[in-house]
């Protein structure tokens, strides 16, 4: 006994000692070329779930047997992996200048590097988003720099209004904007309007969809929080998101905390100022062109203005201000290796290059992410974000009230300022313009809060399997209230509503809840499966009430001082579900094919209950790493292809019969709808097949991205005209089919790369053309304001976007233009001298598309148009009377209007202050930069970029929203603007 217990004593001794002899501690640094630590290197235990995080000088420790493999990645740098042979491991990490090594989302919870993705996914980082000229908004900063994405500025109100189409038109009256997710919570993007149609009537003849043009809510968002973003351009990508993605998805990741162990303080400042884009001047009259006019009348009182030296270009004085930006934000993130924060305050005022209108953005963020054990991680997401948007009155109307209508019947001789008592002269033909800027309100006020979570539990690990179950949730909760105020003092208002106040107040709260489970199975080094599987729930509530006032007591706004009032009412509810599973599986590294399913359902589809199935699936290969390639200046090559389905769920309200209140006699009652409900309506389905080549040069500086998508849209959700004798004018129908097709060209070099100077260059091409394959009802007018104007038009084998119109008395309707473009192009550009000075500029080129220009028609016929004396084509007839004279033949041609541009978007110069090294500050940096300040277009009105419906509008049992096609409709809209700004950065 005695002999088996030394026995023993000794044995576990000698495992101790080889133990000990197995676990040795590893030691290092990492390094880039230039002989820097890399602070924030992640170096794992390949086959283990050990690993540690370099410092702040790129230095390392971790326990680690001779033998083991270790793994270095850092954004931005080529992974790098060496067998451990000794205590001390240094390692000079390689920049990955073609992004290879850069981790791409792929499904709900898992990811695949960027040298094995199957699909097209672009990729914005903060740099390209926010860091060369800052938008006013998040979404407007997009623009351009999505590969395969028409993005329109709605507006150049303060506060945005974007529509952004990913692959060409989605749907014709369904959803056709992208689903954004923000660190895993769906956010809400609708555009709540304000009522205004009680006061421009806009939408009370020629076209009866809402034209208040409102902001999108995801301007909300604050870009200086962002980290990264990722754009699922299609159903081959998105699908695994299920009815939501049919639009693309927009993945955005916001700052986290650092494991480095040092706190960092970061302090911006941002001093600019916003004009308008282009002024296109007022018509120069003199006494005969006066006369012809108006009349003898309208010749003395232009005689008398000349005199007394009041002729006023009024368009200057409406949209000529010079507005103050002012930015300013401070964070600060820090953390150690178990738990990393981030926090973010945020101020944002700009105003507006109209008198009484501008923008105020207020934004917190905090981001936490803790550690509770070696196998369970938390993340915590808070964000909350008030907004002010005083947007003006523009756009079409058909009361002759808003700023550029009025303006559009205001010779420069016809007084309209203020006398010394504030006394407003009247206009004869329209509303006082400058006494509607001065008096009237539209303001939007937001307070938002953005809220999400997730769980990360490792349930099973070995060296040859990992099991994890992710559990994720989000609340997006908005409050919107606008706020519509026209005293009974101002023209319009005399003699008919005598004062308004419209007061809106919507509450919308979005829910989604994700359980996932995910196993990481590595069968050989060379073989590794990925199997997820999942549940998901969305859920929708908003609840929009508006109430209007009129006959107001003078200087009062409350809606209980006035003698006539009006309620209205609308909710919105629904409840979205799904199930899935995927199956990645990777081979020596080179080949990655998966395939997956997702069953889907929804509240808002005719039959809530039944699950639509939405398969994908996709492979890649990348030859460049089989071990027969030996092309050593190609040092990747992949072939891609792949194929996803998505859905498109039916409108709110599309199954049911709505009623609306009608009160007879002091009594309550209802009318219903004119739009009859369709209880067997079922979502759009959505398939795509993309196919693509990537391939890599000289180690990466020479890059090519190429794709061809084919996406087909069936069963489109559509409008119906029903008999009038039926009692109703339209129905909801599945009735008909969609095709996109396009191809995306991407080229990434670096041309120079020097110690002393540094250039960088993306090159983006991209094309779309669509086509409505199928449509079994009628074809029908869509989206502007009849033939005679220009008019889009939907039609079986024509395209989508295609406008028709007349094209003259006796000869017919034909087809004009199409808003699509040819072509677009975008260029990039990222210089760096002696690694301190920064430029960089983006160019966007627009070839082709075109606008239905209304502005132009508005001023002719009020004879106003700054060149309606001009003789452009030599025919001895003045411009302006051309242009009327084909108005009156029914020549519709002459409003449609080529919209191609080139716009340096973005340019920027910065530089980095040298900083002797000390306790406090880190860095220092100073910029100049310009947005859309330089743009070189023929088309002749305010900016080519124009949309008078607005996009992703709601809507209601009393108002149409947008659609998915009339983009370029433009109406006297706020003009767009350009901006220029001063930057100063200190990191501490």
């Amino acid at each position: 006994m005695f002999r088996i217990k030394h026995l023993m004593l000794l044995l576990i001794m000698l495992c101790s000692t080889l133990l000990a002899a197995a676990q040795q501690k590893v030691t290092g640094r990492v390094i880039d070329a230039a002989g820097n630590g890399i602070p924030g290197v992640t170096i794992r235990i390949l086959q283990s779930n050990r690993g540690t995080i370099a410092d702040v000088n790129g230095r390392y420790s971790l326990e680690a047997e001779n033998g083991s493999t270790l793994s270095f990645t850092f954004t931005g740098y080529k992974t790098h992996q060496i067998v451990v042979n000794g205590t001390t491991v240094n390692v000079t990490l390689q920049e990955d200048y073609a992004n290879l090594d850069e981790v791409v989302i792929t499904g709900l919870a898992t990811t695949v590097k960027r040298s094995n993705l199957a699909n097209a996914v672009a990729t914005i980082s903060a740099k390209e988003l926010y860091g060369v000229a800052p938008a006013q908004t998040f979404d407007a900063a997009l623009s351009g720099k999505i590969p395969g994405a028409l993005i329109t500025a709605n507006s150049g109100a303060p506060g945005g209004g974007i529509s952004v189409k990913l692959r060409g038109v989605t749907s014709i009256f369904g959803n056709s904007q992208p689903l954004y997710v923000v660190d895993g919570v769906f956010i809400s993007n609708v555009s709540v309007p304000a009522g205004l149609n009680l006061i421009t009537a806009a939408a009370s003849a020629g076209n009866p969809q809402n034209q208040d043009n409102p902001s999108s809510r995801v301007a909300d968002l604050n870009p200086e929080d962002i980290e990264n973003i990722e754009i699922l351009k299609g159903a081959s990508a998105a699908a695994i998101y299920g009815s939501k993605a049919a639009a693309g998805v927009i993945l955005i990741t916001t700052k986290k905390g650092s494991s480095l162990g040092k706190t960092t303080v970061r302090f911006r400042q941002d001093v600019g100022v916003n004009q308008v884009r282009k002024l296109l001047g007022v018509r120069q009259f003199t006494e005969q062109t006066a006369f012809d006019l108006g009349g003898a009348t309208a010749r003395d009182n232009f005689i008398a203005a000349r005199n007394a030296g009041k002729l006023y270009d009024y368009e200057k004085e409406m949209y000529g201000e010079k507005g103050l930006i002012l930015n300013t934000g401070v964070s600060v993130s820090g953390g150690d290796d178990r738990t990393g924060f981030y926090f973010s305050a945020n101020r944002k005022s700009e105003e507006g290059i109209i008198k009484n209108t501008g923008y105020l953005n207020n934004a917190l963020r905090l981001n936490v992410d803790h550690k509770l054990t070696d196998r369970i991680s938390v993340g915590l997401r808070f964000a909350y974000m008030n907004t002010s948007a005083d947007r003006g009155l523009t756009n079409n109307d058909n009361n002759s009230v808003t700023y550029g209508v009025s303006l559009a019947t205001i010779p420069q001789f016809l007084e309209q300022h203020p006398d010394a008592l504030g006394n407003y002269p009247v206009n004869p033909n329209a509303a006082n313009p400058l006494e509607t800027r001065d008096k009237m309100r539209n303001n939007e006020t937001t307070n938002r809060f953005i809220t999400g979570g997730e769980i990360k539990a490792v349930l099973h690990q070995n060296d040859k399997t990992n099991t994890k179950l992710i559990v994720r949730g989000g609340i997006d909760f908005f409050n919107l209230k606008t706020e519509a105020i026209f005293p009974r003092s101002l023209q319009f208002m005399k003699g008919g509503l005598e004062g308004a106040s419209i007061q809106g107040n919507t509450n919308n709260l979005n829910t989604n809840l994700a359980g996932i489970l995910v196993n990481q199975f590595s069968a050989t080094p060379d073989l590794n499966f990925t199997t997820s599987l999942g549940a998901t729930l969305e859920t929708s509530y908003l609840d929009n009430i508006i109430a209007s006032a009129t006959n107001i007591i003078p200087s009062q706004t409350n809606l209980d001082q006035a003698s006539n009032s009006n309620l209205q009412q609308f909710r919105l509810k629904y409840r979205d579900n799904g199930i899935f599973v995927q199956e990645e599986v990777l081979i020596m590294d080179a080949i990655t094919a998966s395939a997956g399913v997702r069953f889907d359902r929804s509240t808002n589809n005719g039959d809530y209950k039944k699950y639509f199935v939405l398969p994908k699936a996709s492979v890649s290969w990348n030859l460049a790493k089989m071990p027969f390639w030996n092309i050593q200046t190609i040092n990747s090559f992949k072939l891609r292809a792949a194929y996803g389905a998505a859905g498109n769920v039916a409108p709110y309200g599309a199954r049911f019969l709505a009623v609306t209140a009608s009160n007879t006699g002091q009594q309550p009652g209802s009318l219903v709808d004119t739009q009859f409900g369709n209880e067997n309506i079922e979502q759009e389905r959505q398939t795509e097949f993309e196919a693509g080549l990537d391939v890599s040069f000289f180690n990466g500086r020479l890059s090519l991205e190429a794709t061809y998508y084919n996406k087909k849209i069936f069963d489109l959700l559509l409008r119906r005209n029903l008999q009038p004798s039926s009692g109703f004018a339209q129905q909801w129908v599945n009735g008909g089919d969609l095709q996109n097709k396009g191809i995306e060209l991407g080229i990434n070099a670096i041309p120079v790369n020097t110690k002393n100077f540094r250039w960088s260059s993306t090159v983006n091409f991209w094309k779309n053309t669509s086509e409505i394959t199928r449509l079994t009802i009628p074809a029908f007018p869509l989206g502007a304001f009849g033939n005679t104007l220009g008019n889009f038009f939907i039609e079986e084998g024509k395209s989508a976007t295609q406008i028709i119109g007349t094209l003259g008395t006796g000869k017919g309707v034909g087809v004009l233009g199409n808003a699509e473009p040819d072509f677009q192009m975008s260029f990039f550009n990222d210089l760096t001298l002696f690694r301190n000075f920064s430029l960089r500029f983006m160019i966007h080129w627009k070839q082709g598309g075109q606008n239905i220009n209304l502005t132009e028609y508005l001023s002719d016929i009020f004879g106003t148009s700054h060149d309606y004396d001009d003789d452009d084509n030599g025919n001895g007839i003045k411009d302006g009377l051309d242009r009327m004279a084909s108005a009156g033949k029914n020549e519709a041609a002459i409003r449609v209007q080529n919209s191609s541009y080139v716009r340096i978007r973005e340019i920027g110069l910065y530089y980095n202050i040298p900083i002797q090294k000390n306790r406090y500050i880190q860095a220092v940096n100073i910029g100049a930069s310009a947005n859309n300040w330089f743009t070189f277009t023929k088309y002749k009105s305010y900016d080519p970029e124009s949309s008078n419906f607005g996009s992703n509008t709601l809507s209601t049992a009393t108002t149409r929203g947008s659609t998915g096609v009339s983009t370029g409709v433009e109406v006297t809209p706020y003009p767009a603007s350009k901006r220029a700004s001063l930057h100063l950065s200190v990191t501490f």
